[in-house]
C-alpha cells in the first residue's frame, strides 16, 4: 500500500514528505552518470550519495506528490551542463534532493534516495527496477542489471499525461503554480566548475 517517506537535508533545514510512495507509484532506479557523479562531488556529498560504482539512488514520481515543510528559502538550483536537468539542492549543507525539468511545463520530480527516511525507504519503494549509464559507472558494473533511458521513459510517460490532464503540474513547490519557473533562481555552472570535476578524483 502506498506510504509517505520523509525527507530531509544533511543538516535538517529542509524537509518534507513524498506522498503515496510505492513500487508501483514511481520508479526506485540507480543512475552512474557522470552528472550524477559530477553534481554530489560539487556539492560536497559523494560518500554520502554514491555508491562503490558511483551510482545515485533515486525514485521517480509524479510532481505533486513532493510536500515541502521547512527550509523552503534554502532550496536552490543548478544547471551542470547545457542539457534542460535541473539539479535541486540544500544551500544550507550542500545536500542533493531532487533532479526536474528545467520548469513545471514537462513534470516529473526525482528524489534522492540518500536524503530519505533509511527505515522507511526500502520497505516503501523496494529493490531498485535498474541501473542507468552503466558505462560511465566506476569499476566493473557489468553484473549490474542494466535500464536503458527509453525504458524508463515508457514508465515515466503515463504518469506525465496524468500530471498534464490533471493540472498537477501546478501543484509541485519547486515551481511557480502560475508561470511554472522554478521558485530558486538556477545558476549554470561554468566551463572551469566543469573542468575541475572531471580531475576531481574519479578512479574508473
Amino acid at each position: 500500500m502506498p506510504s509517505p517517506l520523509p525527507f530531509a537535508c544533511r543538516c535538517g533545514t529542509v524537509t518534507g514528505t513524498l506522498l503515496d510512495v510505492g513500487p508501483d507509484q514511481g520508479d526506485h532506479v540507480v543512475c552512474h552518470c557522470t552528472d550524477c557523479q559530477d553534481l554530489t562531488r560539487h556539492l560536497g556529498h559523494a560518500e554520502h550519495v554514491l555508491d562503490a560504482h558511483g551510482g545515485s539512488a533515486l525514485y521517480q514520481s509524479r510532481c505533486a506528490r513532493l510536500r515541502l515543510d521547512t527550509g523552503r528559502d534554502q532550496l536552490a538550483c543548478v544547471h551542470l551542463t547545457d542539457k534542460p536537468t535541473l539539479r535541486w539542492y540544500a544551500a544550507c549543507c550542500g545536500m542533493p534532493l531532487f533532479n526536474t525539468y528545467a520548469n513545471g511545463k514537462l513534470p516529473y520530480i526525482t528524489t534522492q534516495l540518500a536524503a530519505c527516511d533509511p527505515a522507511k525507504r526500502a520497505d516503501l519503494i523496494g529493490p531498485p527496477r535498474g541501473h542507468l549509464f552503466t558505462d560511465d559507472g566506476i569499476g566493473d558494473t557489468r553484473a549490474l542489471p542494466k535500464m536503458s533511458m527509453g525504458q524508463l521513459m515508457r514508465r515515466f510517460f503515463p504518469r506525465m499525461l496524468r500530471d498534464f490532464v490533471s493540472g498537477d503540474r501546478r501543484r509541485c513547490p519547486l515551481f511557480d503554480p502560475k508561470t511554472l519557473e522554478p521558485i530558486a533562481t538556477p545558476r549554470r555552472l561554468i566551463a572551469e566548475e566543469r573542468q575541475a570535476l572531471r580531475g576531481s578524483g574519479r578512479t574508473d
